[in-house]
């Protein structure tokens, strides 16, 4: 049966949604803020990666556009290091490749997608009188606002929130001309790099495609007010650059020689700010009438990027709500099947708030232990790349102390 949904934001969640409810015959109106040229014409939007499942569910859908044209990134290179030293090294391979596409060149290609495919598309800033109206006219409304002012139409959930400000400074910078560690083994040049400086925040290389090829992108994680965080005046390319090369000469020089040589790849490769780690209430009610509009990916569950769950978070919740929505006929999108939706997505997305908690740390001395393991052993290898693909993983073996340990005693190549 056909339904009337409005999808409020045209990101990587909202435009999943609207696509995959559009292939299965239902009249959907999509809110963005900006066209696709305008997007084209951006700075940059985020540091997204997407992990083997993520991608199986955009596959499935028919949005895999860029397979084969992005980079595939099929091995992760942990490095820990103290006193610009590395103490300890992770080489793994996850049983699937990841990629990042540059949401300039996603979102854009999908809106054109979704407008050729005959879907009806209201170019402005969304405001809350304007999803009043929408829920009014449509029988689903659905938030996908992400991080923006929309998502405080929703509560925060007080329980599930761990923090009441950022964990992290953030800056990334998108470059061309990155090449490959000194002395890195082989295959290095093309795995996702994570650079740990206990205590000062983590610097994350991954490989992508922006709107000019294929690029590197460069990820600060900083500690507030620690060495790391000297963005905070949101400085242009070239300087986000500079800045970058000073930092790594000082704390990771390992990685100079290879990023010395670098440029950004345009010019709005850069992007700032910091994130607020929000698990928010499915449900708000708007209007005279208290319509029911219903939120979805980082509306309602918004993590810190450190373990690049935020795109994978939104084909999760896209594919669900979708599949959702298509079943559920003819009868009403009433509160408790909003709830209920929302319930099965948490039981997924909760994982990824654990993980993501646990990384911004203090490493807990288990985590630690596993990480030490891994270095050694590549099957504890293997298990700690395939956790940021599943974070459903996360519980078995690293959640407690308890199971970080019994999983490592069942492994008898390790010893503690």
């Amino acid at each position: 049966m056909m339904r009337e949904v409005a999808v409020v934001g045209a990101g990587q969640s909202g435009l999943h949604l609207a696509l995959a409810l559009q292939a299965d015959g239902h009249r959907v109106t999509v809110v963005s803020e900006r066209t696709p040229e305008q997007v084209r014409a951006g700075g940059v939007l985020s540091t997204q990666a997407m992990f083997g499942p993520a991608r199986a569910i955009e596959r499935a859908a028919g949005l895999a556009l860029w397979d084969g044209a992005a980079p595939d990134t099929d091995a992760l290179h942990v490095v820990v290091g103290v006193d610009a030293k590395p103490m300890l090294t992770i080489d793994a391979s996850p049983r699937e490749p990841a990629h990042s596409v540059d949401q300039r060149v996603k979102t854009s290609a999908w809106l054109e997608l979704f407008e050729e495919r005959g879907g009806r598309v209201e170019y402005h800033r969304a405001e809350p009188e304007d999803v009043v109206r929408l829920a009014e006219r449509n029988e689903l409304t659905v938030v996908a606002a992400g991080r923006g002012a929309l998502g405080s139409l929703f509560a925060r959930d007080e329980a599930r929130s761990p923090f009441d400000a950022p964990q992290r400074s953030l800056a990334c910078v998108y470059l061309h001309g990155v090449g490959a560690p000194a002395d890195a083994p082989a295959g290095v040049g093309d795995a996702a790099r994570i650079h740990i400086v206990p205590g000062a925040g983590e610097l994350i290389l991954q490989p992508g495609l922006t709107l000019t090829g294929p690029c590197m992108i460069l990820l600060w994680e900083a500690v507030p007010g620690g060495p790391l965080d000297v963005f905070g005046d949101s400085p242009g390319p070239a300087e986000m650059l500079a800045r970058s090369l000073e930092l790594i000469r000082s704390h990771v020089p390992w990685e100079y020689e290879a990023v010395s040589g670098a440029e950004p790849t345009d010019a709005g490769a850069v992007l700032c700010g910091a994130i607020t780690p929000t698990v928010r209430h499915p449900v708000a009610h708007l209007g005279a009438d208290g319509a029911a509009v219903l939120g979805m990916a980082d509306t309602l569950v918004l993590n810190d990027p450190i373990t690049a769950q935020g795109a994978n978070n939104a084909s999760r919740c896209a594919g669900l709500y979708a599949a959702a929505v298509t079943g559920h006929g003819d009868r009403p999108f009433d509160d408790s099947w909003m709830h209920d939706l929302f319930a099965r997505y948490w039981d997924q997305a909760r994982h990824t708030v654990d993980f993501t908690t646990a990384m911004l740390g203090p490493l807990p001395d288990h985590i630690g232990l596993a990480f030490a393991q891994a270095a050694a052993h590549p099957q504890v290898a293997s298990r700690l790349a395939d956790t940021y693909a599943d974070p459903t993983d996360f519980p078995r073996w690293l959640g407690t102390p308890e199971a970080t340990m019994q999983y490592l005693a069942s492994l008898p190549q390790t010893s503690m």
